[in-house]
């Protein structure tokens, strides 16, 4: 399959690039006999003569030019400068950015020459390639570069270290659509047949072509690279935004044009067996597919806004989660607690926490944990995410007609063991639970509660009577993700006083934490990956007396740190100390009460 894009196919990727784009020239300079580049910004206020003559010394010593020399030394911004550039060589200056770069064009000049010219091409328009350059005048790299692409050159003026900075990632084979795309017909993204039956002729003229296919497979296989949990497809005024959540937070990756969106949510929409016709409800849907030879599966959700509709792709790839509780970075003590509440032959087990703290990841390591060929372990999910040997999973939603009370009711009478309920979201459910624990079978749930000690308040708000819970709650589970710092770029740190306070840290505060100064390899965020933070309350005799009489909040976190539990911040710190996480992450997601 030919992967180059034309200029009509670069569109579909990448936003049109605006008059906007290349910074213009000061109207004040654009004289018969412009004044040298010291004198204009002076002129303009940027920087004064003292800082022109440091400049100047700079510029001498490195055998730099003017312009880098005062960026280096932080006289000048970028953006005040290339607009002086550009009017002191009477060519376009230009920023560079992922978004002006068109990734089908910039192998046209190999990597080697790029990097010892300091040039890189942008874009081609018909038989016009526009490469930035950090000598847009050297005639001699202007002729080799026309040798080398057969092509008429258009130079636009960028700075140096930004040149630098960008070429190693533009050459990266995850930076451009085509390079991911360009094995897309053999093995590395391939539509399940089984799940989904794709009539092209249903989506319509702009869905047909391959520039859309090509963008929504490149999401998929980027999405998979990058680890990413979710895909999220905005629409906007000018442009659509593809944003990935990577560790718990959202970063942008692509800005397709505006007038793509219609056709990228036709496509998904097909792949997903959802009404393409639709746009004024909510849909889900699934799409199953195999990409760079593993099964991934995409749930989808599609949302209708003021702008047009919103796409959101939860990413389901078995090998990026693990449902073993040795591996889910849990200490050792907080480990054996809920192996304790785990081997009770009944009881209630909750895991707490908000959405995204990777509850359902702790649910299913404890079913791999208690799961046996002896033992009927039935599981009531709304959706199931994974699928599990030797457990019987349940679908409930409101298009089933059967929701998580009606399926218990019936799973009472398959005889089981073990029973995992997705959530326990009104009181019907947290009775029927409670009298399953009561009646001899283990019962693994989550509710969305702050911490351990919450989760009986939480049930008591429900309904429950405070007897039942007593007698019936074997032990809670509250969790957090923290985000772990960058192995390449971490660096010893000493927070600050504020950070200590706001943490109540009470030991040595003079030690040494660490901390991601941020790199390619991360992103730019100092952290890669996540570990989890866990707070085990096990009930025992006094802290079901406790419950029994409605107790505080308060009261029962006191006998929870009295039978040796630990907080989710106390946790938390210890993964600081551990150079785990860093205490500035910690603040972020447990709060000190």
């Amino acid at each position: 399959m030919n992967t180059h894009l034309d200029s009509n196919t670069a569109t579909a990727i990448l936003p049109a690039v605006p008059a906007g784009s290349f910074l213009p020239q000061p109207s004040a300079f654009k004289t018969k006999t412009p004044m040298r580049l010291g004198e204009q910004l002076i002129l303009a206020g940027l920087i004064t003569e003292d800082e022109l003559d440091a400049a100047l010394s700079e510029q001498s010593a490195k055998q730099t030019r003017l312009g880098e020399a005062l960026l280096e030394l932080g006289f000048v911004q970028e953006e005040q400068l290339l607009p002086y550039l550009a009017a002191q060589l009477g060519i376009p200056a230009v920023r560079l950015r992922e978004g002006l770069i068109d990734p089908g064009v910039v192998r046209l000049i190999p990597r080697p020459l790029a990097r010892e010219m300091r040039v890189l091409a942008l874009f081609k328009v018909r038989n016009t390639l526009t490469v930035a350059m950090a000598e847009p005048q050297n005639l001699e790299q202007l002729d080799e570069i026309e040798r080398i692409t057969g092509l008429e050159v258009r130079p636009v003026c960028a700075l140096r270290a930004a040149i630098e900075k960008v070429v190693p990632r533009a050459y990266e084979n995850d930076f451009g659509v085509d390079t991911v795309t360009a094995d897309f017909d053999t093995e590395s993204i391939q539509v399940e047949n089984e799940a989904i039956e794709i009539d092209l002729q249903e989506v319509g003229s702009m869905a047909d072509g391959s520039p859309v296919i090509n963008l929504v497979n490149y999401m998929i296989v980027h999405a998979v690279r990058q680890k990413a949990s979710d895909i999220h497809i905005e629409p906007g005024i000018k442009h659509s935004a593809v944003r990935f959540r990577v560790d718990g937070q959202l970063r942008e990756v692509l800005k397709p044009r505006r007038e793509f969106h219609p056709a990228i949510i036709s496509r998904l929409k097909v792949m997903a067996k959802l009404d393409i016709a639709e746009h004024r409800m909510p849909q889900d849907g699934r799409i199953h597919v195999r990409a760079e030879g593993r099964a991934i599966d995409l749930r989808v959700s599609t949302l209708p806004t003021v702008r047009g509709e919103k796409v959101v792709l939860r990413v389901l790839d078995r090998r990026n989660v693990t449902f073993n509780l040795d591996e889910l970075g849990i200490p050792p003590n907080v480990l054996n607690r809920m192996k304790q509440t785990l081997a009770r032959p009944h009881g209630l087990f909750l895991v707490t926490g908000p959405t995204g703290s990777g509850k359902t990841t702790t649910l299913y390591s404890a079913l791999e944990l208690v799961k046996s060929v002896e033992r009927n372990i039935v599981t009531v999910e709304d959706p199931v995410e994974y699928q599990l040997e030797l457990i019987n999973q349940i679908q409930v939603g409101a298009a089933k007609q059967m929701n998580f009370a009606n399926a218990l009711r019936s799973i009472l009478r398959q005889d089981p063991d073990i029973i995992m309920i997705g959530e326990i979201r009104d009181r019907e459910t947290a009775e029927i639970a409670i009298q399953a624990a009561l009646t001899g079978h283990l019962v693994l749930s989550t509710l969305h509660t702050n911490d351990s000690a919450s989760a009986v308040t939480r049930l008591l708000d429900m309904g429950v009577d405070s007897f039942k819970i007593s007698a019936a709650l074997a032990g809670v589970v509250a969790q957090r993700l923290v985000r772990c710092v960058c192995t390449n770029c971490r660096n010893p740190h000493y927070p600050s006083a504020e950070v200590f306070e706001a943490v109540r840290y009470s030991g040595d505060r003079k030690r040494q934490f660490v901390r991601g100064e941020g790199c390619r390899q991360c992103y730019d965020t100092g952290f890669q990956g996540r570990t989890g933070i866990y707070e085990v309350l096990l009930t025992n005799n006094g802290i079901r007396e406790l419950i029994f009489q409605g107790a505080s909040i308060e009261q029962l976190r006191n006998a929870h740190h009295e039978s040796g539990g630990s907080t989710l911040l106390q946790e938390g710190i210890r993964a600081a100390e551990e150079g785990r996480t860093s205490l500035d992450e910690v603040m972020r997601v447990a709060s000190a009460e």
